[in-house]
């Protein structure tokens, strides 16, 4: 049983950001560059965060509960204010090599835009955001013991998996929006971002209550995938297109 229940997370974590990174990047190697940067970006906040924690932790010396739930609620909210921040600078970067990155292009065919950079280096974030929220879980997963054994909630893993899976994906829809907003200076757009990251690292700490925290995260998950959508150049005309290709050529065979 253990090894069912450290599979099935695992390809729920993982499978959507495994399958984009198949079918999407892996042979483009510019966009493995970018991914592989952006995930080492966000390492970096994570490790300027995890300083800041440690520095805040020896300094206030908590040790009653209501100081360590209110240094855990500061913890969570810098490290999304330094993501951010993070994803600026990745993406300030990204821009002054773009001349650099059409140079080493062998062809116009491997050539990368903007928009192909924000979906790119937003899955970079979204990986290793997941590799970090699940590999401990799937490792405990393995065993020794029973979960809920001791009256706890029984769906810690697969809710912890679906939790991980909805964050890979806001990350990537985050990226393409996030630069979307900085290429046409609109910093409401950023505010937004910001916020509903803010808003979804509040609803995480929720748990283990996930009837309160799921429905939400996947229904903000859903709104910004349509929003992606739109901001990198879809439209109901290009669905309508698909549909119908895929109509057509089904009925030819």
């Amino acid at each position: 049983m253990t090894l069912a229940v450290f599979f099935g997370c695992a390809f729920i974590a993982f499978g959507p950001a495994f399958a984009l990174f198949v079918f999407t990047i892996a042979k483009n190697p510019l966009r493995v560059l970018i991914l592989i940067a952006g995930a080492f970006f966000w390492l970096l906040s994570l490790l300027f965060s995890s300083l800041v924690w440690f520095i805040s932790v020896k300094a206030s010396n908590a040790e009653n509960g209501t100081l360590q739930r209110g240094l855990l609620i500061f913890g969570v909210f810098f490290s999304v204010l330094i993501q951010e921040v993070f994803r600026f600078g990745y993406y300030r970067l990204l821009r002054k090599a773009n001349d650099g990155l059409a140079t080493i292009s062998d062809d116009d065919s491997s050539a990368i835009s903007v928009r192909q950079m924000a979906y790119v280096a937003g899955l970079g974030f979204g990986i290793m955001s997941g590799a970090f929220s699940m590999i401990n879980i799937l490792s405990v997963s393995l065993g020794p013991g029973t979960v809920g054994i001791f009256g706890d909630s029984q769906y810690y893993f697969i809710t912890t998996a679906l939790m991980t899976l909805a964050l890979t994906l806001l990350h990537t829809f985050w990226g393409v929006v996030f630069f979307e907003g900085c290429e046409k200076s609109r910093w409401w757009v950023i505010g937004v971002v910001v916020s509903l990251h803010l808003l979804v690292a509040g609803l995480s700490l929720l748990n283990p209550l996930y009837e309160a925290s799921l429905p939400p995260v996947y229904v903000i998950t859903l709104l910004m995938g349509i929003w992606a959508f739109f901001s990198s150049g879809g439209s109901l005309q290009n669905l309508t297109a698909l549909c119908t290709r895929r109509k057509a050529e089904e009925e030819s065979s």
